[in-house]
């Protein structure tokens, strides 16, 4: 026969003549608790965090959009060189916009004049290595290289840093660094299949402004108004469908059907399916510990 109830105490480190896991009749149901971590979600803060993805998603779709008019000759090289000279001046303005009214989030000037000394080196090596680049996959088919792009994509999208926060800026993801390295290897393979040197170099650099400038950008956007950011998915969003629409239906409607689906039917699923949540944890389970 057991002692009374009385006697025990829920402890481990003295010796009862309890089993461990021994926990009284009375107190074991009340003891019980549902969902105790559980923070439900709302829906339209569910689409605003889902605006990340569907900005990564329409950077892919508008790359591709571009190598597709490159290829077929419907965009001139030096057209699409000076849109990214724009947008590269334009992205600047708005970082030291952000450091302007956001001090706290910004970065050193130090380290400002040395991305600044990197990316010249950039530009330089990949005017320098464009010939080299354009007969990198002289030997291989397109459909070899069609296929390798696209596992290439996929691995970009699902390696891809989607989070919130803004991550320090000596403490990059791996994940982050094999996205970003999927992504530029893609654009390296496409840009091989192109005839012009200059094609080649225009397309590689827009890549780099795509895959590793834009989703540093990005990060630092989500210190701003939630507005900004709607407007900036639109945006990409809308320049996708307009260069996707006239080389492509299918295409099109894919990458539309992608955005409703990420942007808003994902985030309803989740609401929904909360319901179903039903996490029962009792007074023996393994502790969670309490960050204060």
């Amino acid at each position: 026969m057991l002692p009374e109830d009385s006697e025990w105490e829920k402890v481990l480190w003295r010796k009862q003549e309890y089993p461990d896991n021994y926990i009284p009749q009375r107190l074991f149901l009340t003891s019980l608790r549902k969902n105790v971590n559980f923070s439900p979600y709302t829906y339209w803060p569910l689409v605003l965090l889902s605006c990340a993805i569907t900005q990564h998603l329409a950077t892919i779709f508008l790359f591709l959009a571009v190598f597709v008019r490159l290829k077929e000759r419907l965009l001139d090289a030096r057209i699409l060189l000076y849109i990214s000279m724009a947008i590269f001046l334009a992205g600047y303005m708005l970082w030291e916009l952000l450091d302007y009214h956001y001090p706290e989030h910004g970065v050193s000037r130090i380290g400002r004049s040395k991305t600044f000394k990197y990316s010249l080196l950039l530009f330089l090596t990949l005017m320098g290595l464009s010939p080299v680049l354009k007969t990198l996959t002289a030997a291989t088919s397109s459909d070899s290289i069609w296929a390798l792009s696209a596992c290439l994509f996929t691995v970009n999208a699902l390696l891809a840093d989607y989070s919130s926060s803004k991550p320090a800026p000596s403490r990059g993801r791996l994940t982050s660094v094999i996205s970003m390295n999927a992504a530029i290897s893609s654009s390296v393979v496409l840009a091989s299949r192109l005839s012009d040197d200059l094609d080649v170099f225009v397309l590689i650099l827009f890549s780099v402004q795509l895959f590793a400038l834009f989703p540093i950008l990005r990060h630092r956007l989500q210190v701003t108004p939630s507005i900004l950011q709607a407007v900036l998915t639109f945006v990409l969003s809308a320049s996708c469908i307009i260069l996707t629409a006239p080389l492509s239906t299918t295409a099109t409607w894919i990458y539309t059907a992608a955005l409703i689906i990420v942007t808003f039917l994902a985030p309803g699923v989740l609401v929904w399916a909360q319901k179903y949540k039903n996490e029962i944890r009792g007074p023996w389970d393994v502790a969670v510990p309490r960050m204060s």
